[in-house]
């Protein structure tokens, strides 16, 4: 009898795990017929095939939890209800600002006008823009912007990290909201968690200063909202006059992940005055809108964003980009300035893990005769994507693009100069991430001297690098080349 019971169960076990095996390859076909379904890149959709097969369990719960653009359904709603008065409000800036596009050359026109009809914002002319590439020369411009504050101060970043300098502006801005200035702040809730639950940001709130975090998550959260979706935009906006963004977040580089191994961290920003500080000014007052409870009558009365007069020479359209948008948008207008070069192109980006539509790109412009220069950190603070960055260097050096290794920290600026004539600058890294995941913000620039001072720039990082050779490259370990071909498979979803 205790036989024939033992039986009875291991046949019912059999059968459970059948019952299971079945239920999770019909969990896996679905996916996988969703992600067809969804039409994504055919690397993309490739890759996310390749994880939710080649990893049980693993794999389907990873796109069920990062698969899908989920941006929950209250800031879903605040960004429909937010579209239409923001339109509005963007039509009239072309009315007032009219650009001279033929003093400007041929290829600045189309690619404006991809950017427009894509992200939204035109291009206004007459700015002035500082480039400024040391970070204490940054934060102390910024703090005495703040001290000169009048009516508003507006911040938004991914990181605010205490210690140091930054624990300046965070007093910069008390003082502020003592003698009446408007001031919030909007930071990403996992970037800038740990400032979050500070003392600082306390006293912060004491004080007047209005805090937000953008794209909260938690446990329970996670079947409604993609937790990798994050805010990493670099704005500020004073008093609706006085804007600043690049890539700088609200860190001191020297005591901002010391223990990386990748040295200190080597940024840019620039300090722009005239009529494209409204459009910056209006980037952060939507991204407000969406995460508080504020209405956005009250914002556009109370918020600083007004017209400004023309003070320089510099053509800027304001691109911001991010999974509220179309996905490809800001690829496509990146993609669209490389094949526009002709002479000279010149990258820098931590984080390079390009699309095939990039690569294509890279590797077309340098093999139809234009010099192209890839200038990316010797080190990075990411192994994964470090492996997938290294995947493609030896097809761009086949092709003739020369690439930098920089050797002075971790290179984080984000730019790129296209024929001594136009700028892309900002915050968006050359990966999927940035692509697709994160909100992001960059300038257009349409303008010799600006791109003049950001070409200068690019050359004292390449002064500071490595040039890679393709021999020496090739002849690295086997196992090395597998780990960097595996970790390339992943690209699209890093």
């Amino acid at each position: 009898m205790l036989f024939a019971a033992l039986s009875n169960w291991t046949s019912e076990l059999h059968w459970s795990m059948y019952v299971l095996i079945l239920l999770h390859l019909a969990i896996q076909v679905g996916l996988c017929l969703r992600v067809v379904m969804r039409r994504l890149s055919v690397g993309e959709s490739l890759s996310w095939i390749l994880v939710v097969f080649g990893f049980p369990v693993v794999g389907p719960l990873a796109y069920l939890l990062m698969g899908e653009l989920r941006l929950g359904h209250r800031r879903a709603r605040r960004f429909v209800e937010l579209f239409p008065p923001i339109r509005e409000w963007l039509n009239e800036l072309p009315e007032r600002h009219q650009v001279r596009w033929a003093e400007m050359g041929l290829e600045c026109e189309p690619l404006s006008r991809l950017a427009e009809l894509s992200l939204g914002l035109p291009t206004l002319p007459g700015n002035q823009l500082e480039l400024i590439d040391s970070w204490e020369e940054v934060f102390q411009r910024l703090i005495d912007d703040i001290d000169h504050a009048e009516s508003t101060c507006h911040l938004e970043f991914y990181i605010w990290h205490l210690g140091g300098v930054v624990d300046e502006v965070a007093a910069a801005l008390i003082r502020a909201a003592q003698r009446g200035v408007t001031c919030r702040v909007l930071v990403d809730a996992l970037g800038s968690r740990r400032f979050l639950a500070s003392t600082q940001a306390e006293a912060m709130g004491d004080a007047g200063v209005q805090l937000e975090s953008a794209l909260p998550g938690g446990l329970l959260r996670m079947p409604f909202v993609r937790l990798d979706l994050r805010m990493h935009r670099k704005i500020v906006v004073i008093d609706g006059k006085i804007a600043y963004t690049g890539s700088l977040n609200l860190v001191d580089p020297r005591y901002f992940k010391r223990d990386a191994g990748v040295g200190q961290w080597v940024d840019a920003m620039t300090r722009m005055q005239g009529p494209a500080v409204e459009a910056l000014a209006i980037t952060f007052l939507a991204d407000w809108y969406v995460e508080s409870d504020s209405r956005l009558e009250d914002l556009r009365e109370t918020g600083g964003a007004s017209a400004q007069p023309k003070c320089g020479e510099a053509a800027v359209q304001v691109l911001p980009s991010g999974p509220a948008y179309r996905t490809e948008s800001i690829e496509q207008v990146l993609i669209m300035a490389v094949y526009a070069a002709r002479r000279e192109l010149v990258l820098t980006t931590p984080y390079f893990v390009p699309s095939e539509a990039l690569r294509m790109a890279l590797e077309s412009a340098a093999r139809r005769g234009v010099k192209v220069i890839l200038i990316l950190p010797a080190h990075v603070d990411s192994k994964l994507v470090r492996y997938a960055s290294q995947a493609f260097k030896g097809d761009l050096l086949r092709a003739g693009v020369r690439v930098a290794n920089f050797d002075g920290g971790l290179l984080h600026t984000k730019s790129v100069t296209v024929d001594g004539k136009i700028s892309l600058f900002g915050s968006l890294n050359l990966d999927p991430r940035s692509f697709r995941l994160n909100f992001e913000i960059s300038l257009a620039i349409y303008d010799y001297e600006f791109t003049k001072r950001l070409r200068a720039l690019q050359q004292r990082y390449i002064d500071q690098s490595e040039l890679m050779d393709l021999e020496t490259w090739s002849a690295r370990p086997q196992r090395q080349k597998l780990a960097e071909n595996c970790a390339r498979l992943l690209g699209p979803l890093l």
